[in-house]
């Protein structure tokens, strides 16, 4: 292992030069960071090819001939050169815009190469664009045959020689090295119950593999160790936090649960959410903490769990907060629970960042002295002056929109941590779920309430603007309210969007005033302005609300019953699939009209397709993850528990979910990895979880 630890620069082929841009590029330390810098794609070199046998749709070919003559063709940055390379069979133009002079001095006539890249047909005859080039003499001597890697490099790498096969060469130069110093890190239970190849082996064939088989289990191996190792991590603090963490014990169902679940819960629960509301009753009867991610999608009674839930704290003598990522969303919780609360005896504070000075100083008193009983708020329930008299139960609404350091100073209000309930109506796929969430207890509502109509969605053209612009005018005579949303706020030099004030222009031309009342709401709008003209939607004043995506999540107003999203190609399924959710609250049919140009991507032509074709959040999470992948699903503050080096959530979720029954089978058996078939997981487990106990965690 000691050699795994030498500074790349002592590797043969690197020097000082290349040794800085391997660190400054790529992250390129050590000889273990070079051998676990692993190929992103691999190009088949088992076959050589013929001229005669190339076709159009061939992806990369080698071929063997000889080079007959150079030309330099065209001029200034146009001029090129063309090598005529035959072999038996035909003739095949290689094709150079860079380096020209010193291609043309080190390579010679009438000499056999093999070549290598992608053919492409132009004028009647295969030209390859600068292809790779071996001395055939040299290759029959170092022969690569089969699948060669090709690895991710930069301009900069590439000036310095180190392009894909640069790195290659230097991969070539350090696996001779190694001679059995590579150490085990699976128990050799695991390896024979699963047919896996030694790690040495696995490293070894993932770069050089000698055929297809050595390569399909080396990815397998390296694929599952990546995957175990994190879900191993995951388990483990699941079993700290339960028996460390001390929480608060809720022991009983009290009056305020029994009297607003007989007597005042506006409608009957569904199945999901009674199940849900048993799972968080378990947690919070016992002394360990609490810590469950709660998904549901919009519209499933998230926030009526969440209440429940709060009712079971206030009747054990706690006072229980909820945490919203906007003022918005903080305004419609209290709205939602004070009407909840209105019939029963307590008392429910509100604090945010444009809470006013004197109602501050008041509210911070009553929730010292425990009067006040519920506390909604945002970020401004984080400030050290805000105290608790017995905080027990946080719920944090849209969890992802806050940083760690800014949940943890929840935490600190009480002696011991509170319970942590985590809401998201954004569906994570299960895979994503494992993976950044595998440390908590988690709850699904996967049913609406009854009685909800599935709102109806269609996608339309700017060539359909009139029929849309039709169909709104027939709405609002019957009485409903539209959304209207936009991407942009201000026009943009580089992106072609409808933009809000554009928008609202045009609306007002299509439905003028006074016969019809248009609000207008986006980001940079003052808050008190925003809630003004929010208001003024949710009592029906106004017609028409025109917005920008602050309306995603928390706008209850079940009077509206259209959403219209304005370029809705611009935005991702995730969002819309929010968006879609702000209508359909009410009991008349709700429509979302999908407003795209006439020329999108395939990519944005399948995100609104999955919208049209069905509402289940969790499929549309699914689509999502594939086409965006998991780091710019999620965003860049949970990367650092999506940078995997060889495994793909999309592509190994079989292996993933695996790998997780493996390491919960592991941890029932051997719960602290002390029995001697389990050392090598232990050595290799321990470094792995200090390097990682800087993720962002729940608490």
């Amino acid at each position: 292992m000691e050699l795994l630890s030498n500074p790349i620069d002592f590797l043969a082929g690197v020097g000082p030069a290349r040794a800085d841009l391997l660190k400054k590029e790529l992250r390129i330390f050590t000889y273990r960071d070079l051998l676990t810098y692993y190929p992103f794609r691999y190009v088949d070199k088992s076959k050589i090819f013929k001229i005669s046998q190339i076709v159009d749709d061939l992806p990369f070919v080698q071929i063997k001939g000889k080079i007959m003559k150079f030309e330099y063709i065209g001029r200034g940055r146009a001029k090129r050169l063309i090598a005529h390379l035959e072999d038996d069979t035909g003739l095949i133009k290689l094709v150079w815009f860079k380096g020209t002079r010193w291609i043309k001095s080190s390579l010679k006539i009438n000499t056999e190469y093999l070549v290598f890249g992608k053919p492409t047909a132009f004028k009647n005859t295969f030209n390859i664009v600068h292809p790779e080039t071996d001395l055939w003499e040299d290759y029959n001597k170092k022969a690569h045959v089969g699948l060669q890697g090709v690895y991710h490099s930069s301009e900069k790498l590439s000036t310095k020689g180190l392009n894909s096969r640069g790195i290659l060469k230097l991969i070539k130069n350090l696996l001779p090295l190694l001679k059995n110093d590579i150490e085990e890190t699976l128990s050799e239970k695991i390896i024979k119950e699963l047919n896996l190849p030694s790690k040495e082996e696995s490293l070894v064939n993932i770069h050089i593999p000698k055929n297809n088989n050595d390569f399909i289990r080396a990815q397998k191996r390296l694929k599952f160790e990546e995957f175990f190792f994190l879900q191993l991590h995951l388990l483990k603090l699941k079993l700290i936090r339960k028996k460390k963490l001390k929480g608060y014990p809720f022991p009983i169902i009290g009056d305020n649960f029994n009297e607003f679940y007989n007597n005042h819960i506006p409608f009957e629960l569904t199945g999901a959410q009674k199940r849900v509301l048993k799972e968080i009753r378990k947690d919070v009867q016992g002394s360990a903490q609490m810590n469950r991610l709660l998904q549901g999608d919009v519209g499933s009674g998230k926030t009526l769990v969440a209440f429940l839930s709060m009712l079971m704290a206030v009747d054990n003598g706690f006072q229980a907060c909820i945490m919203a990522p906007t003022e918005i969303l903080a305004q419609q919780h209290l709205v939602t629970i004070s009407d909840f609360t209105k019939n029963m005896n307590l008392e429910v504070g509100v604090l945010t960042g444009s809470s006013k000075t004197k109602q501050r100083i008041e509210l911070h008193e009553k929730l010292e002295n425990g009067e006040i009983n519920i506390l909604i708020g945002t970020h401004a329930l984080l400030e050290d002056k805000v105290k608790f008299n017995n905080l027990g139960l946080v719920i944090i609404d849209e969890q992802h929109r806050f940083g760690v350091s800014q949940r943890s100073k929840l935490w600190k209000k009480n002696d011991y941590p509170p319970h942590v309930l985590v809401m998201t109506a954004t569906p994570i796929p299960r895979t994503l779920s494992m993976t950044l969430y595998g440390d908590l207890e988690v709850s699904v509502i996967d049913e609406m309430p009854p009685g909800r109509k599935e709102v109806k969605t269609v996608w339309r053209t700017d060539s359909n603007r009139l029929k849309v612009i039709g169909f709104i005018r027939k709405q609002i005579k019957l009485g409903r309210q539209i959304y209207i949303v936009f991407p942009l706020i201000k026009e943009s030099e580089t992106l072609d969007y409808k933009n809000l004030m554009d928008g609202y222009e045009t609306l007002v031309r299509d439905f003028p005033l006074p016969e019809y009342q248009v609000s207008i709401v986006h980001g940079q709008m003052k808050a008190e302005d925003k809630e003004y003209e929010m208001k003024r939607f949710v009592d029906g004043t106004t017609d028409i609300m025109v917005a920008t995506t602050v309306i995603e999540v928390g706008v209850n107003v079940p009077n509206a019953s259209v959403m219209i999203i304005e370029s809705a190609e611009r935005f991702g399924l995730s969002q819309l699939h929010q968006l879609r959710g702000r209508v359909g609250r009410g009991a008349e049919q709700s429509y979302c009209i999908l407003m795209s140009g006439n020329k999108i991507s395939n990519e944005g032509k399948e995100r609104l397709k999955t919208m049209v074709e069905t509402s289940d959040g969790f499929k549309i999470s699914e689509v999502d993850l594939r086409l965006r992948g998991a780091g710019d699903m999620m965003g860049t503050k949970q990367s650092g528990a999506l940078q995997f080096k060889i495994a793909d959530l999309v592509k190994d979720s079989n292996i993933l979910e695996y790998s997780r029954s493996v390491a919960i089978k592991l941890l029932e058996e051997d719960e602290n990895l002390e029995k001697e078939e389990n050392k090598n997981i232990l050595k290799s487990y321990i470094p792995y979880a200090k390097e990682r106990n800087n993720w962002i965690r729940i608490s």
